[in-house]
């Protein structure tokens, strides 16, 4: 019998509720039609939340009572947001959120690097934004209670699991006994130790990396901006590197590489970490005190499964890829993923789109997964050098940053970035409107334009197919219009835009016309807007049937 711990985490800035397990009637012999997002963190929850948008409805089973201890992903780029405001999410986030887009380098005492993200003025959103993973949690878990589509299980911990060509069946452990539940769809969202991946015998890809770091949470009071700080070799820690964040609620992220030799256990040692922590606020100008709220260790990997769709089973967050936090890659990427895979599935239940379409999820994702990898590798390898050879390389880089520029590039953080789907199966015609082929990439997120205080063209576009239809002529900037084909009761809307300064940025003239995915990114691009195309690419793109796969 599952008996998960229901004493309240400990914090002295965050009050953890531990959530009722309610008996669930499976046990009293119901039966179950839903689709199960197994895993209730972020990226299971918005994959709940985004099937609900399309009317389809789910179980979240969840092992634990209570949302995560301490910050970990504390940090959430535009696109994460942009993806919290599609789904009508984004309100307590900008709330509780602080917003920043600078990074700053330190050497042996010297400022030597200094990164700023392009911020475009069109944008709703700062480039990164700091929010605690347990608040990012609890609204996500506030949004699922007000949503009746969604039935979230605490205390629910799936111990088996077969499948065959129709139905996957799972052994959900409770504090009143175990019980099956059978379920058309899966979505294992169930962390980086991820139970549903061993139980189908899936080995991830890729590269784990040497050496291990310490997250602790501290409050402080401490009179630096929201911005990025990392400092190489410092006196206290030789040969590595330590890194300063602000969060809110007066609550510092400080984070550092262990010597080699050093185990977790020790690293997390009262005394050693309280020594270490009054070492880096000396060292950033401000030995001020302090209290510690939540630390933890953890190492770096660039790990990603071949493939994220195992029969009737999805993969999605690090239950399918495991990423380096440097450059705030992986609830990000697994906020991408949710994004993805939630349109999809939704169709294929629904009815509007075949298998295939799922299919094209995992091969999207897999692809981004490993263009992660490649960038973050590169962070990674001078962030925690894997060899001799490479630490040899990483301080002769840092050795010359003291007087020379050409090795600055190397101490770039990359970010991570919304993927583009250039090479997308989902992909239709992409005709140029203007000579110089300006505007928007193919399989690129549609570019926000700012039309009025409080109105961006993003807000206009979703929850299915939206048809962006640009025109010169008179009228309001934004307009629904009637739509030229409508498939059945696929979700899709005509806008028509005649904002100037949005057929600037889309490269568009009087006619062009853009077909917006469900997920925000574009899939097409006519020159004009033909009823014909259309229907051939909706068609093409999700192999429509008549009843759910």
């Amino acid at each position: 019998m599952h008996t998960p711990d229901t004493a309240p985490r400990p914090s002295i800035v965050y009050d953890y509720q531990v959530f009722p397990f309610r008996r669930p009637p499976e046990l009293d012999g119901a039966r179950n039609e839903r689709a199960i997002v197994v895993g209730a963190g972020p990226i299971g929850m918005l994959v709940a939340l985004g099937l609900a948008r399309f009317g389809v409805a789910s179980i979240i089973l969840e092992q634990d009572v209570q949302v995560t201890h301490g910050s970990r992903a504390a940090v959430l780029t535009r696109r994460s947001m942009e993806i919290l405001r599609q789904n009508g999410l984004d309100g307590p986030f900008v709330a509780k959120g602080l917003p920043w887009r600078r990074g700053r380098s330190f050497f042996r005492g010297r400022e030597v690097y200094q990164m700023e993200i392009p911020h475009d003025p069109d944008s709703r959103f700062m480039p990164l934004t700091n929010v605690p993973q347990q608040y990012i949690e609890e609204y996500l878990v506030r949004a699922i209670e007000r949503n009746p589509l969604i039935d979230l299980r605490w205390g629910s911990k799936v111990v088996d699991l077969t499948q065959d060509a129709t139905r996957a069946r799972l052994t959900v452990d409770t504090p009143s006994g175990p019980y099956a539940l059978e379920a058309p769809w899966v979505v294992a969202a169930d962390g980086g130790r991820s139970g549903l991946r061993k139980a189908l015998g899936l080995r991830m890809e890729g590269r784990s990396y040497a050496g291990n770091f310490v997250i602790a949470d501290i409050k402080a009071d401490l009179p630096l901006p929201t911005e990025r700080l990392c400092y190489f070799d410092p006196d206290w820690n030789r040969n590595n590197n330590v890194l300063v964040h602000r969060l809110a609620d007066g609550v510092w992220r400080v984070d550092y590489r262990l010597p080699d030799d050093e185990q977790p256990e020790q690293a997390l040692a009262p005394d050693l970490l309280a020594r270490r922590i009054d070492l880096t606020l000396a060292m950033v100008g401000h030995p001020v005190p302090w209290t510690l709220d939540w630390a933890t260790v953890y190492s770096a990997n660039t790990l990603t499964l071949p493939g994220y769709l195992h029969g009737r089973v999805a993969f999605a967050g690090d239950a399918a890829h495991l990423l380096p936090i440097f450059g705030v890659r992986g609830a990000n990427t697994g906020f991408q993923d949710a994004d993805n895979l939630a349109w999809k599935l939704a169709f294929v239940i629904k009815g509007w789109a075949g298998r295939a379409l799922l299919d094209s999820y995992s091969s999207e994702r897999v692809e981004a997964a490993w263009e992660i990898c490649e960038e973050a590798g590169k962070s990674t390898r001078f962030m925690t050098p894997p060899s001799r050879g490479f630490r040899l390389m990483r301080d002769a880089a840092l050795s010359f940053s003291l007087s020379e520029d050409f090795t600055k590039d190397l101490m770039h953080w990359r970010t991570s970035r919304p993927h583009v789907y250039a090479t997308s199966p989902l992909n239709g015609g992409w005709e140029s409107a203007l000579p110089d082929a300006s505007g928007p990439a193919r399989g690129e997120p549609a570019p926000d334009v700012k039309l009025a205080d409080d109105d961006h063209l993003l807000d206009h576009v979703g929850p299915g197919f939206t048809l962006l239809h640009f025109s010169s002529g008179d009228g309001p900037d934004i307009a629904v219009g009637a739509l030229p084909m409508a498939p059945a009761d696929l979700p899709l809307r005509l806008l028509t835009v005649r904002a100037r300064q949005a057929l600037t940025k889309y490269g568009a003239v009087d006619g062009t016309t853009y077909l917006v995915r469900p997920d925000g990114h574009l899939a097409a691009r006519w020159r004009r807007l033909e009823g014909r195309q259309i229907e051939a690419t909706l068609g093409r793109m999700l192999t429509v049937s008549e009843a759910a796969s």
